[in-house]
């Protein structure tokens, strides 16, 4: 059997896991996009936890996942670490000729310091780890991936790629806030989230549609799921962004509560609520599932008949839309908007209600677009009307290719800048 490099990318989401193997042979002539297998581990920590995986000739593979509360051999034996367990077990069997040359890994929060991908290290780790307050949601699995390949690829070289790199190139003006010096000095900042997949759908737009390349293209990029943010952009660089110090900020998400008067957590620790209550308050039971009480699962609220889905469903349309229009109002006009993620890409009745609050900036939905998929175009699928002002688009975010982009460039050609 003939065995070929290939790249691991990890990718761990609050719930999820997603992994992709990608063939490294031309890797720079294909880019790197399509994976030869990928999946996603998702529902983690949940009885119905299940992993979906999708290979070469249409192969497809579904399996249940043993719950970390079951498996429990270990107090620290985590749902991602057991996903991960499957993932490996799995392709051992099915992909015996992929010889695994290089990990990458999406790191959620990457601190003041990293302003790219970087090669892991023990030093790294203690690195990141130290941010984990800032990303509890997230951090943690990250580097639980980590840790888990280190161990299970001991020579292999691995990659982290933060998401908060990408938007390194905002100014000092949009990553502070309106605080002493001494606090942006020691970190006190606007990170940003989301960056992978924004850069992923950069490289696209630069490839479909290159007028939104220029230096004075205005493109608002709205990464909805369960995790949401806007970043904008200027010449397919990142000028703001929602999210700020942690991925608490913002936008509304399916657990978490958004933008918030820091009064209300002084309110909450005066009323003797701990940091840790706060945090799983703030974190695991508010935004769309705090307003529903019900479920954070947008599907499952756009077929429930309770007024209080329907509130939370309104609510997460009414503050995208005023999001966007500072985004807009950073880039001082706008060109295009974009939607990506589970809800951008998938839910066409959400999505159409944010669009139509936004005719006064020039964006017009067409319906009978939306609802049925849209108009395929270069550089995504268009859902607005010939005669509007701003194209209104939806792309899939690919996050793995950029990932495997950069771990191949880290790990091999350290002076490519192609990639």
């Amino acid at each position: 059997m003939t065995m070929q490099d290939h790249v691991l990318t990890l990718n761990a989401g609050s719930s999820s896991l997603k992994f992709a193997l990608f063939a490294v042979a031309d890797a720079l002539a294909q880019g790197l996009d399509a994976p030869a297998y990928s999946g996603h581990a998702q529902g983690l920590g949940q009885a119905a936890a299940r992993l979906d995986i999708q290979g070469p000739e249409g192969l497809q593979h579904s399996v249940p996942l043993v719950s970390a509360q079951s498996a429990g051999d270990k107090p620290e034996f985590s749902a991602h670490a057991t996903a991960l367990d499957s993932i490996l077990q799995w392709l051992s069997v099915h992909a015996q000729n992929a010889r695994v040359v290089a990990v990458g890994h999406r790191i959620v929060h990457g601190g003041p310091e990293l302003a790219g991908p970087v090669r892991v290290d023990d030093a790294l780790i203690a690195q990141l780890q130290a941010l984990t307050p800032l990303a509890p949601l997230h951090q943690p699995h990250n580097l639980a991936g980590v840790l888990a390949a280190r161990q299970a690829f001991v020579q292999v070289p691995q990659v982290a790629c933060p998401d908060t790199a990408f938007h390194r190139s905002q100014s000092e003006l949009h990553q502070r806030y309106a605080l002493p010096q001494s606090c942006f000095e020691q970190g006190i900042r606007r990170y940003g989230f989301h960056g992978l997949s924004y850069e992923s759908i950069a490289a696209q737009l630069r490839q479909g549609w290159p007028e939104l390349a220029q230096p004075d293209a205005r493109v608002v990029v709205a990464h909805l799921g369960n995790g949401a943010s806007l970043c904008a952009l200027r010449g397919l660089r990142s000028v703001a962004t929602t999210m700020g110090f942690s991925p608490l900020d913002g936008l509304p998400m399916g657990t978490r509560c958004g933008r918030l008067d820091a009064a209300v957590v002084l309110h909450l620790l005066a009323q003797g609520l701990g940091a840790e209550a706060i945090t799983d308050l703030l974190y695991r039971q508010s935004g769309l599932l705090g307003l529903s009480g019900t479920s954070s699962d947008v599907r499952s609220l756009t077929q429930s008949d309770s007024a209080a889905a329907r509130m939370a469903l309104a609510y997460f349309a009414e503050h995208t839309r005023r999001e966007i229009a500072g985004m807009a109002a950073a880039l001082q006009g706008l060109d295009a908007l974009v939607f990506t993620g589970g809800i951008g890409e998938n839910a066409q009745a959400l999505r159409g209600e944010i669009v139509q609050g936004l005719q006064w900036m020039g964006c017009e939905l067409d319906e009978t677009l939306n609802r049925e998929g849209g108009r395929p175009g270069p550089g995504g699928t268009l859902i607005s009307t010939p005669t509007s002002r701003v194209p209104v688009v939806v792309l899939a975010t690919n996050e793995e290719a950029v990932i495997a982009r950069h771990t191949w460039r880290v790990a091999f050609a350290p002076g490519d800048t192609r990639c």
